[in-house]
């Protein structure tokens, strides 16, 4: 049998089937290449660390104020839009610097289109916020302030997406490690802790907690081993995600 294959037999004789691991660790390869991306724009562009910031604030504030569920899908499509066009944006830029280096008044057009479709992009997307969360802002004022309530998955659901953004932002502002090894916080600790907190709440089995803290401090554990983490990074990404989760279970629960 060859390096990195294994082989599997069907239930009928004389049908082998040969397959091989070594998709999956591709898979693995570009999902983290794609995230060193996204990484790598959030280091070099500050108009994207803006929008990350505005995401999380927008979904956040959506949570408080109770938008129904198909605005709130209405939102994060559009937020999901502008942060794809900055992305495409800064694709065509390094794109074009690559191709031309020098000046070149066609470059400048084609930089100026892009960031164009940047722009044109978040103004829907600000116009859709407004048309969406006027009225909830209107119901506010008259009926005063309170915060909305979300089911355990609800809460679960933002709570991931928050952390996500979070690591991204803080592993761009320290500017070191990769998306999925080295930096600060530890993704992996933050990720599988705010599981944690999120399954002890919805589940409310003991057994079940437990297995899963030992789930995540195994991770934790893994990122250290391999010496992809330091302790610090790890213990900071495992409060972050715990603590974060455990705040917004009690806010929005």
């Amino acid at each position: 049998m060859s390096r990195g294959k294994w082989q599997m037999v069907w239930p009928y004789p004389g049908a082998p089937l040969y397959t091989t691991i070594m998709p999956f660790r591709r898979w693995i390869d570009s999902a983290n290449n794609a995230i060193e991306g996204i990484l790598y724009a959030a280091k070099t562009q500050r108009h994207l660390q803006y929008h990350l910031f505005a995401a999380a604030f927008v979904l956040l504030l959506s949570y408080v104020i109770g938008v129904e569920r198909i605005d709130f899908l209405i939102i994060a499509i559009a937020v999901i839009l502008v942060l794809l066009a900055e992305m495409l944006n800064t694709a065509v830029e390094y794109v074009i610097d690559m191709i031309t280096p020098e000046y070149s008044e066609k470059a400048r057009i084609v930089k100026d289109v892009a960031a164009g479709g940047v722009l044109i992009t978040a103004f829907g997307a600000a116009v859709l916020g407004y048309i969406i969360l006027f009225p909830y802002f209107t119901r506010a004022f008259q009926n005063g302030v309170y915060l909305a309530k979300h089911s355990k998955q609800e809460v679960a659901l933002i709570a991931i997406v928050l952390i996500l953004i979070l690591v991204i932002v803080l592993k761009a502002l320290s500017g070191k490690g990769h998306p999925l090894r080295g930096g600060m916080p530890s993704g992996h600790a933050a990720i599988s802790f705010s599981f944690w907190v999120a399954v002890t709440y919805i589940t409310e089995n003991f057994f079940a907690s437990l297995m899963v803290f030992l789930m995540a401090s195994v991770i934790s554990q893994s990122r250290l081993s391999v010496k992809a983490h330091t302790p610090l990074e790890v213990i900071i990404g495992a409060l972050l995600g715990a603590g974060l989760t455990f705040i917004l279970f009690l806010i929005f629960y």
